[in-house]
């Protein structure tokens, strides 16, 4: 281990960012964390809460592309791509489709498995040892079904995960599905019971990790918008917000949907697209459910959480969009409504959108820049930013300090954008 200590600036104040700072500060490192806006208020604040070891297959499958394209032409499809020009975009969508199959699949599953299996066991670790108040919950995640065909074709997904992975969910259908989760109205297709998933509040856990973080030294400086380097012989010395300059020995860039912007400077293209989901945060329902689930037919997540009830998911692809786009919103509740006896309860506490930074093989980007050795990109995340961030926070800390890692880092290197 590299017991110097130095300075290190990580760029971003999500949960990715956050958790590699924490391991770095752990490591003996000086570390300073900045955020263009408000510590944690961005893509980690208002998501699903999931720590979902479940989730291993990324978006590029086989049959993707065409399942797409139909679930675009209906009217209230949870996948949206705004018609505009946007050769980004275009080149994303074309690399995305050339890994819709079955061996580009396994390859960033097993990438995506060992750094969600890491962070789960990670995220127990932290929170026991720390006493980090996040309301943790160990209930596993539903995968509801609306129809029996879906309910029974995903048996087939369901074996492949078990044999090769180890992940296996347990099938409910009729009465016994309603026994297990009465919030859920009869007549259902059925579900698949993950008991292995978990959840938290997201914003609570990055509000106590902020006053982990302070009170353990590390620096949080807000409304510091990175966008210049400075550097010299193939090494930064510095980053800039135009009016502020920071100095360091080394930097992390956690920007999520947000890291394109800095590619000149990190001397690659990170393929990052911002996919743009939403939610709604309310008071529990009095007939809400005890698990959180997944609509599968539907991509809508339910998070019950012990102080608030959380309507979220779907996918829009409209650029760094500002807009709250009502009628995604609505999907939400008319979603929710097709599922649940009691859907939703006034009043709406928060309605809240974060652009998710996604990757066209689904697998994110821990990595050195190729344009300064020290600096490291760890963004691109997809949906599992919250599910990968501690596995996330620890393999930046190996690989910065020249420390063995506990994964293998080339599942996640930047190499492999041309290499296809």
């Amino acid at each position: 281990m590299n017991d110097r200590q130095e300075t290190v600036v990580v760029i971003g104040g999500g949960v990715i960012g956050t958790m590699c700072a924490w391991y770095l500060h752990r490591a003996g490192q000086t570390v300073t964390l900045v955020d263009r806006e408000a510590f944690g208020a961005a893509c980690s604040h208002g998501n699903c809460g999931y720590v979902s070891p479940s989730h291993i297959l990324p978006l590029p499958q086989p049959g993707a592309i065409s399942t797409t394209l139909k679930a675009m032409l209906g009217r209230n499809s949870p996948l949206s791509i705004k018609p505009r020009f946007s050769p980004s975009l275009w080149s994303w969508l074309w690399n995305f489709s050339r890994r819709c199959n079955r061996e580009d699949m396994l390859e960033a599953a097993t990438g995506r498995h060992c750094l969600l299996q890491s962070s789960k066991q990670l995220y127990q670790q932290l929170i026991s040892e720390q006493k980090i108040d996040c309301e943790w919950q160990e209930r596993g995640i539903l995968f509801v079904f609306n129809s029996t065909s879906e309910f029974e074709e995903y048996t087939h997904t369901n074996e492949m995960l078990s044999d090769r992975f180890g992940v296996t969910a347990t099938p409910y259908d009729g009465q016994k599905l309603v026994d297990l989760e009465p919030a859920l109205k009869p007549g259902l297709g059925g579900a698949w019971h993950y008991e292995g998933d978990c959840h938290l509040r997201p914003d609570k856990f990055l509000s106590q990790m902020r006053k982990q973080l302070e009170s353990r030294g590390v620096e949080i400086v807000e409304h510091f918008s990175v966008n210049n380097f400075y550097s010299e012989q193939g090494r930064a010395r510095a980053v800039s917000d135009g009016q502020r300059v920071l100095e360091a020995d080394r930097f992390v860039v956690a920007t999520g949907a947000l890291t394109p912007f800095l590619n000149t400077h990190l001397g690659c293209q990170i393929p990052i697209q911002p996919g743009k989901g939403y939610s709604l945060t309310m008071p529990q329902p009095k007939r809400g459910p005890t698990y959180p689930m997944i609509f599968e037919e539907h991509r809508v997540a339910i998070t019950p959480m012990q102080s608030k009830y959380r309507i979220g998911s779907t996918m829009e692809f409209a650029g760094y969009d500002t807009k709250i786009n009502r009628k995604r919103l609505q999907l939400l509740r008319t979603s929710a409504a097709h599922y649940l006896h009691e859907p939703e309860c006034e009043p709406i506490e928060e309605e809240w959108y974060g652009w998710r930074p996604m990757t066209w093989d689904g697998k994110p980007f821990i990595d050195r820049s190729p344009a300064m050795k020290n600096v490291w990109v760890a963004a691109g995340h997809n949906m599992l930013g919250l599910s990968m961030a501690t596995g996330t926070g620890k393999l930046i800390q190996e690989l910065m300090l020249e420390e063995p890692p506990h994964l293998d880092p080339a599942h996640y290197s930047i190499s492999r954008i041309k290499k296809k």
